[in-house]
């Protein structure tokens, strides 16, 4: 007998199981389903986790520090749900932006205005006290050390950053999306792992549900995709609604390193997020007293597209497309010396290589398609995951308007966020929107 659902959710990461929760919350019967065996197992596993408010637009800033109050108070947003591996920390570091070339900073000072974001303005004398074994020169334009102007000694200085209080990051972002997964289960969704999705099923314009790789149906008139870097193959699946997207994605493989703070500075506990246009990396502190430094994807680094499945399938194992590369842990370690001149830079590379699903414009799609029934919270890496449950109250409430009949392609949702009051227009994040130029169009978003 077939089983039935209100709600399926292709995903069980830190995207798709707030959306579960979120619409079980509104009475939905939910199921998540997953092709590997536990929440949070893909690219949230994979993820900086990284919470900060500077985004190219306005309105990333301000789902960004909506999604701030969210982390603050994570037991409450969880309804005090138990989870036997215990809770995800929100490690309130805070986050400082430098003033940079690389960062059209004076537009995010604009954005952070307009949006009621609260901030200090440091110049180099603060950041220094703050940073200690900072080098404050300005190293732009980003290069990478096989070029000779790499080495070229700086003369100027940069102009001082903007920092947020409020930012940091959280410790384990796949616990995190087992926190949510089991918030959910308490208001009654289901999730299936270790099992994989071959087929969306549709008839008359309108999705009937899901086919797996064993060759089970599962019925549902409300299906999401929640892939990550698998969705534009999950899209795929679903009759017209490929050729209905003017927006599309692809998964793009990317490395972050770890690499050894400085003797004397204490940077797990003493240190800040740092987002660096300057050399084109940000920074947090990681376990063992180490910078995890990540590419802001300037010019000068390589993008490499890859597919999720061949890239998955050698994860663990032998294959190079999931190896940390020599040449990307140089350049990242060798950009964050110049900044940070006593880094110690060992020869062994260490870190983590995972995928990003990105967009054409490095903004998501939050939106209803053209098969009925059918929708998309996709092209998220790199820069969603600290909205991830502003997001999940978001796609919830839009799936609601439009099985109630909402036309939102013309009309669309507007959605209030929860503690500031702002009002956003979803229709921001549309499939058929076109290219928005004002993004940054790397990680920063």
């Amino acid at each position: 007998m077939t089983k039935k659902y209100d709600a399926i959710i292709i995903g069980a990461g830190v995207i798709g199981s707030p959306i579960a929760y979120e619409l079980c919350k509104m009475g939905y019967k939910t199921l998540n389903v997953d092709k590997l065996p536990d929440a949070g197992e893909g690219s949230t596993a994979g993820s900086c986790a990284i919470v900060r408010a500077h985004y190219s637009t306005a309105d990333g800033v301000a789902m960004a520090y909506e999604g701030f109050k969210y982390w603050l108070d994570w037991e409450n947003y969880l309804d005090h749900a138990e989870d036997e591996k215990g809770l995800a920390k929100y490690m309130n570091t805070g986050s400082l932006l430098l003033k940079s070339e690389g960062h059209d900073w004076k537009k995010v000072q604009a954005n952070y205005d307009e949006v009621g974001v609260k901030y200090e303005e440091w110049d180099n004398e603060t950041i220094k006290a703050k940073v200690p074994p900072i080098d404050l020169h300005k190293f732009w334009p980003v290069r990478r050390p096989e070029d000779p102007a790499f080495y070229d000694e700086p003369t100027e200085m940069l102009e001082g950053g903007i920092f947020c209080a409020e930012g940091g990051y959280v410790n384990d972002p796949a616990l995190s999306a087992h926190n949510i997964m089991r918030a959910a289960e308490a208001k009654g969704g289901t999730f299936m792992f270790n099992a994989e999705v071959v087929e969306i099923r549709s008839e008359n314009g309108k999705v009937l549900g899901i086919t797996l790789k064993d060759g089970t149906q599962i019925d549902a008139p409300v299906v999401v995709n929640a892939g990550g870097p698998h969705s534009f193959k999950i899209t795929k699946m679903a009759e017209g609604v490929w050729e209905g997207c003017n927006i599309k994605t692809k998964a793009l493989r990317h490395e972050v390193m770890h690499c050894p703070s400085p003797d004397g500075y204490d940077y797990l506990n003493d240190g800040y997020h740092m987002s660096d246009g300057d050399i084109g990396c940000y920074v947090r502190p990681e376990v063992g007293n180490m910078f995890l430094i990540g590419s802001e994807d300037p010019d000068c680094d390589p993008q490499e597209w890859v597919d999720p499945d061949e890239f998955y399938a050698g994860k663990g194992g032998h294959g190079k497309d999931n190896q940390l590369t020599d040449e990307q842990w140089k350049a990242q370690c060798y950009r964050l010396g110049k900044r940070i001149p006593e880094l110690k830079v060992p020869n062994q590379s260490k870190g983590v290589c995972d995928l990003y699903d990105c967009s054409d414009d490095w903004i998501p799609v939050y939106d209803k398609t053209d098969l009925g029934g059918f929708y998309l919270a996709v092209g998220t890496s790199g820069n969603q995951y600290k909205n991830a449950p502003v997001v999940g109250r978001m796609m919830a409430e839009l799936i609601d308007a439009c099985e109630k009949g909402l036309d939102h392609d013309n009309e669309p949702f507007q959605f209030t966020y929860k503690y500031t009051g702002r009002t956003m227009d979803v229709g921001f994040f549309s499939r058929k929107r076109e290219i928005n130029y004002n993004s940054s169009f790397s990680v920063n978003g």
